[in-house]
């Protein structure tokens, strides 16, 4: 059985609950005046970059830049949201001015909540993703449209300059890395040339084909040997020949001048097999020395390949370096500048009161039905004929003459000296049929 069945009960719900729905109305619109003066306003400010294509194709000047660009442009953002940074970005820019009660935390905190950096990516060329970037948004959200403004033009700046940079730095460190390469396998071959010199003059090796040099010195020096040999059976038979038909003292005079051409032939001939003994040593050992001088010269030979090949990467790059230094790769240029808003995104301040106001006014008939469906009492002659089927003859109201306790508003007042309590009337009814 239910109390409200026409406008009339309404209105009667109305009356009677007047009293209490005035504290919760005026509770709930005071609550909401406050929530709306409390409210801060945000203003929101974007800037748009777009990551041009490089002005150079990288068929004819590759960039010595790797990496995609939603990862470089990754790897920006968290240099950006990076505490030491935002600590440094505020007090360049004077933000939080009117907290100074505000801690480095806090502040760091609101700044990363604040701005926001969303990237599109561009279309795709087949079914492969490359990550690549079209345009970047950089967004703040902030109590007043200049810093709003001022933080993401700031933010869209420092973007720029750290992708400028950091793509400079790697071409940098790239180029640096090959130099040095460079310079080291340059060392390591000259060490290895002047090591290989030194094995060549200690092994008396000083051309290609000293193996055949050296037989054919033997072979001269075999020749030269038998010559001698040669000259000196033939002294010895003209000393031989000296008879006694001459003079003495002419054959002792002839005899000596043979005697020291055949000791200078005996000397010639010492040599010539002392430096055939030489030689012949050296031949024996010389396969020995000529692997070892083959795997110098392998090792060298590696060495200049390796040379070759990272003085062209070093040249390579020495172009990507000098492309990222003039920026003709891939840059980012400014598309739309921040604005400086007109409106703030927040609800305005006269919309959260009146919906403040309107919820109130819904929380008081809500408590009343409650109310109402909590205690159905019959209280007019329409109900009792529309619940019971009885229309009553006469109504006369019930009056409550006994004291009541007074509620906690009353008291309050009291406790300040406004208003008397007074019984209050039960709006119930006898009913005499």
């Amino acid at each position: 059985m239910g109390p409200i069945h026409s406008i009339e009960d309404v209105i009667d719900m109305v009356r009677r609950r007047a009293s209490i729905m005035m504290y919760v109305i005026c509770f709930g619109s005071v609550l909401s005046l406050w929530l709306a003066l409390e409210q801060t306003h945000i203003y929101s400010s974007a800037e748009v970059i777009q990551i041009a294509r490089p002005k150079i194709a990288d068929e004819l000047a590759p960039s010595t830049v790797v990496g995609s660009t939603a990862r470089r442009l990754q790897l920006i953002e968290q240099q950006l949201m990076a505490r030491d940074y935002l600590l440094t970005a505020i007090d360049e820019l004077g933000l939080f001015a009117d907290a100074p009660g505000l801690r480095p935390s806090e502040k760091v905190n609101v700044m990363r909540e604040a701005i926001r950096i969303r990237g599109v990516a561009a279309a795709r060329e087949g079914f492969s993703d490359d990550g690549t970037i079209s345009v970047l948004t950089i967004s703040a959200h902030m109590e007043s449209a200049e810093e709003a403004q001022l933080v993401a033009h700031d933010f869209a700046r420092r973007t720029i300059e750290l992708s400028v940079n950091s793509r400079i730095a790697q071409a940098r460190e790239t180029l640096e890395f090959f130099v040095l390469q460079e310079e080291k396998l340059t060392a390591r071959g000259a060490a290895l040339q002047n090591r290989i010199a030194t094995f060549r003059n200690d092994n008396d090796i000083v051309v290609e084909g000293g193996l055949e040099f050296r037989r054919s010195e033997m072979a001269a020096i075999n020749s030269a040997i038998l010559d001698i040999d040669r000259q000196h059976i033939t002294l010895e038979r003209e000393a031989d020949q000296i008879g006694d038909s001459v003079r003495k003292a002419t054959a002792v005079r002839l005899r000596a001048t043979l005697n020291a051409s055949m000791e200078g032939l005996q000397a010639q001939k010492t040599v010539l097999v002392a430096r055939r003994l030489e030689l012949a040593a050296a031949i024996e050992t010389n396969p020995k020395v000529q692997r070892e001088l083959e795997t110098f010269e392998r090792q060298l030979e590696n060495l200049q390949n390796q040379l070759a090949e990272t003085s062209s990467r070093r040249t390579e790059a020495d172009v990507g370096f000098r492309i990222e230094s003039q920026r003709q790769s891939e840059r980012l240029t400014v598309l739309e500048p921040a604005p400086l808003p007109d409106f703030p995104v927040t609800s305005s301040r006269k919309k959260i009161a009146l919906l403040g106001g309107m919820m109130s006014v819904a929380a008081a008939l809500a408590l009343a039905l409650i109310l109402e469906f909590r205690n159905p009492v019959i209280r007019s002659a329409s109900q009792m004929k529309r619940e019971l089927g009885i229309i009553p003859v006469v109504t006369i109201p019930f009056l409550d003459m006994s004291a009541k306790e007074p509620g906690l508003f009353q008291r309050s007042l009291a406790r300040f000296g406004v208003g008397k309590f007074k019984p209050k009337r039960n709006q119930g009814f006898d009913s005499l049929m």
